[in-house]
């Protein structure tokens, strides 16, 4: 059997390529990871044991190094478009990279291999960015490289998860493989809560909130509310789904929930005052990993504030296998030729950019 190769851009902890061997099995092999920071790669590893290396920073690797492959997965960064953020698009830099221009390495390194498939996921906020700019200027580099491009704003919640998360998906297919349409799937209302994701065991007290901290959040909450802001924490039902946990690993105080099974409150972290008495505590790293879609037997190597930041950066498995399972039915399908028309629009991305 011919297996379809894979390469795993801006990979964080794995979450998209998971979602992908999900999809397609045995019939799908991973020949080449990039992510730049080194606590991702750690928990990446402890959980994909690959005989290859993670190569590092995607901008100071040559497309011509990179193995030939058939699908390329990059959840480019997010922050930049995110309404958590600046939103500064484009001219988002952080730590000298400007993140909002890290897809035109995807549009390199694709242009080079022409891949059958280009995956990508983004912040909902990617579609509206500068008045729909931003979008239509990835949409039409991919375009510009020969592929049809499909995407649509999918919600975690609907894909068996008790998580409310808007994402923009991509689904760039090349144009001698591509059909008129591209059906996405349409999910379904789901019936999993908060129950479903609970930790087995009462969980430590270094996941309860302090008295001290507690007033600071309701006097936030209150200085918002009086100028007709809607911000400030908030105490889930376990009967009800989660706010969606971001990029950063934000959303802590916003998916806070009541837990009185642990009777040992005794504080033992450095924190001001008691443990508050109602018993209110935020999530555990497990929980946001099950919010996502990770089976329990993902591996959480490192220490919880990484954790968070790389779970809300991350994606949501059920919904990427869900997308994977439609694009391999297109890959399964005959492939269709290629008109004239269409190869004369496969210019370089780099002669597409200087227009």
């Amino acid at each position: 059997m011919n297996k379809l190769r894979s390469i795993d851009l801006f990979a964080g902890i794995g979450g998209i390529r998971m979602g992908f061997d999900k999809a397609f099995g045995e019939e799908i092999e991973t020949v080449f990871v990039s992510e730049w920071d080194k606590l991702a790669q750690k928990t990446y590893k402890a959980n994909f044991h690959d005989d290859f290396e993670i190569a590092g920073d995607i901008t100071m690797i040559d497309e011509k190094d990179i193995p030939a492959f058939d699908i390329c997965l990059a959840g480019f960064p997010c922050q930049a478009f995110s309404i958590a953020g600046k939103q500064m698009g484009f001219s988002d830099d952080y730590k000298g990279v400007c993140r909002g221009s890290l897809f035109l390495d995807v549009g390199r390194i694709c242009d080079y291999h022409k891949p059958k498939v280009i995956f990508c996921e983004n912040v909902k906020n990617l579609t509206i960015h500068d008045r729909g700019r931003t979008f239509r200027v990835i949409c039409q580099t991919f375009e510009n490289l020969g592929y049809r491009v499909f995407s649509k704003v999918l919600n975690s919640k609907d894909f068996g998860v008790p998580q409310n998360r808007e994402r923009v998906y991509i689904v760039a297919l090349r144009s001698d493989i591509t059909p008129t349409e591209f059906a996405f799937p349409e999910g379904a209302a789901s019936s999993k809560t908060l129950k479903d994701v609970l930790e087995e065991n009462p969980v430590p007290a270094k996941y309860y909130l302090s008295e001290k901290y507690m007033d600071t959040l309701i006097l936030h909450k209150a200085r918002h509310a009086a100028k007709g802001n809607g911000f400030g924490y908030e105490i889930r039902d376990w009967n009800g789904i989660a706010g969606a946990i971001v990029c950063g690993g934000m959303g802590r105080e916003r998916n806070l929930v009541i837990d009185e099974r642990q009777t040992n409150l005794v504080p033992t972290t450095r924190i001001k005052g008691e443990i508050n008495k109602d018993a209110i505590r935020k999530m555990t790293p497990r929980e946001w990993a099950r919010l996502q879609g990770f089976p329990d037997s993902f591996v959480l190597p490192i220490a919880d504030g990484n954790l968070y930041r790389q779970l809300g950066n991350s994606v949501t498995v059920n919904v990427i296998q869900a997308v994977a399972e439609r694009i391999k039915i297109v890959l399964d399908s005959k492939p269709m030729p290629v008109s004239r028309e269409q190869k004369d629009k496969q210019i370089s991305i780099f002669e597409y950019i200087k227009h």
